[in-house]
């Protein structure tokens, strides 16, 4: 009775070594995945960074551009009202001759 004890506790003890191998290498695998999951986080937020910063970068591009446009159509306006003038004052010089 006592060996059958003692084979029984060895294949015990031979199945938790195997358990603990097992659960060794899954922690060197899991340690893995964690080193990549942390680096695709840092790239991601390297990623999301620069691109915050462009767009940043083109507002201000899409205000200095809109505010060209507003400028160039008072500065069209200007001179098409000034065209206006000019055409009358032909007209009115070329009626008096």
């Amino acid at each position: 009775d006592a060996n059958r004890q003692i084979s029984e506790y060895k294949f015990k003890l031979s199945k938790a070594e195997q358990d603990i191998i097992t659960l060794e290498q899954n922690i060197g695998r899991l340690e893995g995945q964690v080193a990549r999951y942390k680096n695709a986080a840092e790239n991601a937020e390297k990623v999301e960074d620069e691109l915050k910063a462009e767009k940043r970068k083109l507002q201000r591009e899409l205000r200095t551009a809109l505010d060209k446009i507003e400028e160039m159509e008072m500065t069209n306006n200007h001179l098409m009202k000034r065209l206006e003038k000019m055409k009358a004052n032909r007209t009115a010089l070329l009626s008096q001759q």
